[in-house]
């Protein structure tokens, strides 16, 4: 029969006090139920792991190994027991957030900051990637819960987060630049740089474009935000892009102007998989999201709370 919690507890406390009076008054049980709770270890075992007399308890070379076996075993659970705790309180864990780019470096790290100073155990683990992606990995449990684009499903819950206004992205030295506002026809009229077809950004561009019934073949496009700007940069061409990526595209040199006729924004939501309760440290990052939000912490231009 397997040696019980029990009694590798009351044994350890035995040999530690050399005393089973001093033992039973630490664990506040009965001496009686002690001795027998050492005896049943002893059965067990099948050797004798102290010798004792009304006065003295001495460790026999079994008892010396069993306590350091024992005290392993007690301690490795009450350790375990204490993280399992931490783990349902939200205090410990892993929090895997599923979100574009854009948020992931611009939105989100003074939220993170904010989390992780309150709850120190708990690892954020950030997947960015493009709309698509990012909604799968909520959907197959890879990731708690997503920041992204896209529309409500039977099978995601979305709560809106943040909109972000599109501007024109422009070469410093284009004649558009002189403009305090810039409408989608004028960029139509220029070389349009484009991300890729997988992109939110694209089909909000491509739908915008629609909208006031222009082409919308790119002249170039590229798979990140980066190299589009760098295309811009370079006097290529120009861009559109919502506002919280702007930070992505680099250092220029190109200007930001308002778009106009029509003002297009994209909508941030928060995604979470229907009827089925977040784990207990995510509900707390999306608290201290709340509370980011609540305190009105100043967005960049033309990122707004939805």
């Amino acid at each position: 029969m397997d040696s019980t919690l029990r009694q590798l507890t009351a044994y350890a406390a035995v040999a530690r006090a050399a005393s089973f009076t001093a033992a039973a008054t630490h664990l506040r049980v009965s001496q009686s139920s002690l001795s027998r709770a050492v005896a049943d270890l002893e059965r067990q075992l099948g050797a004798r792991l102290m010798e004792r007399d009304t006065r003295n308890v001495e460790l026999t070379a079994a008892g010396v190994e069993a306590l350091r076996i024992a005290e392993q075993i007690v301690n490795a659970h009450r350790s375990g027991m204490k993280e399992l705790e931490r783990f349902l309180l939200g205090e410990s864990g892993t929090v895997a957030v599923a979100t574009l780019p854009s948020v992931a470096a611009v939105l989100l790290p003074r939220v993170i900051l904010d989390f992780r100073r309150q709850r120190p155990q708990v690892t954020v683990q950030l997947m960015d990637g493009l709309e698509q992606s990012v909604l799968s990995r909520v959907l197959s449990g890879d990731a708690d819960f997503a920041i992204t684009t896209g529309e409500p499903s039977g099978q995601l819950e979305h709560r809106p987060l943040v909109r972000d206004r599109f501007v024109a992205v422009l070469p410093q030295e284009h004649p558009l630049a002189e403009r305090a506002e810039v409408t989608w026809d004028d960029l139509a009229r220029e070389p349009f740089l484009a991300v890729g077809p997988d992109s939110s950004v694209r089909r909000l561009t491509d739908a915008a474009f629609a909208q006031i019934g222009a082409g919308s073949a790119p002249a170039a496009e590229a798979g990140n935000v980066a190299t589009v700007g760098g295309l811009v940069a370079a006097g290529l061409g120009v861009t559109a892009m919502p506002a919280l990526v702007l930070p992505l595209l680099g250092t220029g040199p190109f200007v930001q102007r308002p778009l106009v006729e029509p003002t297009v924004h994209r909508r941030l939501d928060i995604a979470v998989r229907a009827r089925r309760p977040l784990p207990l440290a995510a509900d707390r990052f999306l608290e201290t999201l709340q509370e980011f939000r609540s305190r009105h912490n100043e967005l960049p231009p033309g990122v707004t709370w939805a």
